[in-house]
């Protein structure tokens, strides 16, 4: 009689369902513990990306996530400071399929609470109220000059002409609020969809796959379409990721921007979430660039002080000389994608120069 043999095969999520399934398993139950803000985050981060795209996943693939469903209520009243990660993630189980009417329950306690009234920026008051009307509830039904507070913030261009991460961001997400993540036309003016591009250069010439996955899907949302370059650097950058199983490299890792390329290769219909996800806590690793376009650009330029121009056509002649090759690609490949000239004239800060205290 012959010997049976055991082939140590490691199983293969066929399906993205089955790929989403594993992540929100590994997600839920296997980077941090669930009272740590930073679970919050993941799991919201991830659930929402999920549920804007229309993930269907089978009945099981939200068990891992049950208990703190069921403990809602509790985990509310106890951290009320994260009331926007607790309540988001409710939201979107319930609307990925979790049977139950919780979400209810916490967006009325929400708002009788006042906990929105509590927020500090319009930003976060966009996402309260984003939050709160899924279900019905406006806690700023009052305030009727929201929109036009963000829309406004958006327009003022010469802002999105300079480095400035955080503002970046804020950008990305008044988008994501205004159209209900994709939702709804948000109305933005042009001069709006103009800082979008002159963030979207910045971040290509950082080659910031990150925010500028972020700045694609928000042009998307917007009813644009973004730069070709753009978008086909971001998948080839999508399908670099390494997704392991790591004991402690997923305190710092890159699952942010595996979740953004992620939900940028759905939403431009290209894909996403095509990696096989191990057992065990996971960590990502994204691909990392072997120069600093940005970098360079900014150093050269301020070290022109008194001649620095913002006249682009003068300023690349100059500049051809002193980038690297490497530097110089990417520069040509961002002048390709957009009205160049016309970042360029915010981006070079000409106002100030020569002028003396």
């Amino acid at each position: 009689m012959g010997s049976v043999i055991h082939l140590n095969v490691p199983f293969r999520q066929s399906t993205k369902a089955a790929r989403q399934a594993a992540l929100i398993d590994r997600f839920a139950t296997q980077r941090r513990p669930q009272n740590d803000v930073f679970w919050l985050k993941e799991n919201a981060e991830l659930l929402n990306v999920l549920d804007s795209t229309g993930a269907e996943l089978d009945a099981s693939a939200l068990e891992p996530l049950a208990e703190v469903y069921d403990t809602l209520h509790r985990r509310l009243g106890f951290f009320p400071q994260y009331y926007r990660f607790l309540v988001s993630i409710c939201l979107d189980l319930e609307d990925l399929g979790l049977v139950g009417n919780k979400g209810h329950v916490a967006v009325d306690w929400v708002v009788s609470e006042g906990l929105a009234d509590a927020e500090l920026s319009d930003l976060q008051r966009a996402e309260a109220r984003r939050l709160c009307l899924r279900r019905g509830v406006d806690p700023f039904e009052g305030d009727t000059g929201l929109d036009d507070r963000l829309r406004a913030f958006g327009a003022r261009q010469d802002t999105f002409a300079l480095p400035n991460k955080k503002a970046a961001y804020e950008l990305t997400h008044i988008v994501f609020y205004l159209s209900e993540y994709g939702r709804q036309n948000p109305d933005l003016p042009d001069a709006f969809v103009r800082s979008l591009h002159f963030a979207g250069t910045l971040a290509f010439l950082e080659l910031n796959t990150d925010l500028l996955a972020e700045i694609c899907i928000a042009l998307r949302f917007s009813g644009q379409t973004p730069p070709a370059i753009w978008e086909n650097w971001i998948s080839d950058q999508a399908r670099g990721f390494i997704c392991s199983s790591d004991e402690l490299g997923w305190a710092g890792d890159d699952y942010h921007p595996f979740l953004m390329t992620n939900w940028f290769m759905n939403v431009a219909g290209m894909g996403g979430f095509g990696v096989q996800v191990p057992d065990g806590p996971i960590s990502f690793e994204a691909p990392r660039p072997s120069v600093a376009p940005l970098r360079e650009l900014s150093e050269c330029m301020y070290q022109m002080e008194g001649v620095r121009s913002s006249d682009w056509p003068s300023m690349r002649k100059v500049l051809d000389g002193v980038l690297s090759t490497e530097a110089r690609e990417v520069v040509d490949a961002a002048e390709t994608a957009v009205d160049f000239e016309a970042f360029f004239a915010g981006f070079a800060r000409t106002g100030l120069q020569g002028a003396s205290a």
